[in-house]
């Protein structure tokens, strides 16, 4: 006669486990509420990048504003073509200055103290009955014209002797002397009571004589 064992013990068999739906909606719940979060975490994050990309274009607007407001007040010059003229023109007169400086300077124009010392010669040379009506001087004194009057025409001589006591007019020598009798100013006047004069120390002053005074 035979006999059966059963070795199977219930309380070793491996049970399944099956999720109730409270469980599951618990899950659920929770996997959403994850999902929630993460969206608006990444909706903030994508507003502040907006927010600060907005504000650095109202900066680079500003600064382009101010840049084209300066451009627009101060422009970029042309160059003027009567500035430079104008700038070549002062090198040369610069440039003539100069070259004019060293001729004084290297004493090629004799006396170049100027022509008062003259004047004032002319004028102390002082003969009572003559007067002078022009004066002319060219170069640094090596020619003079005088032009006068005269009371009497043996005047002319004295005052020709007081210019040779200047210091200034030593050594100055007279080529030409004109004397004629004065001319009447109108038809028909009486005959003027002086003689005029030309006195020449060389040839007659040229253009550009240092002055003359007419009376």
């Amino acid at each position: 006669m035979s006999q059966q064992i059963n070795l199977f013990n219930p309380a070793f068999e491996k049970k399944k486990q099956y999720l109730s739906a409270l469980g599951m909606a618990q899950g659920l719940a929770l996997i959403l509420a994850a999902g929630i979060a993460l969206g608006w975490y990444g909706a903030r994050q994508v507003s502040e990048l907006e927010r600060q990309a907005a504000a650095s274009k109202v900066v680079l607007d500003a600064r382009e504003a101010r840049r084209a407001k300066v451009a627009a007040d101060f422009p970029p010059r042309q160059k003027d073509p009567a500035i430079e003229r104008a700038l070549v023109q002062a090198e040369a007169d610069q440039a003539a200055l100069r070259e004019a400086r060293q001729i004084l300077d290297g004493g090629e124009l004799g006396n170049t103290q100027g022509y008062a010392g003259y004047f004032r010669a002319f004028a102390r040379a002082r003969v009572n009955g003559l007067w002078l009506t022009g004066a002319g001087i060219v170069g640094a004194g090596s020619q003079i014209g005088l032009q006068g009057r005269a009371t009497q025409a043996e005047l002319v001589p004295l005052y020709i002797a007081a210019l040779g006591k200047e210091s200034l007019l030593k050594g100055s020598s007279f080529a030409r002397l004109d004397i004629a009798q004065g001319q009447a100013q109108d038809a028909g006047a009486a005959t003027p009571y002086y003689v005029e004069f030309d006195l020449q120390s060389l040839a007659a002053p040229a253009d550009g004589a240092a002055g003359a005074a007419k009376p």
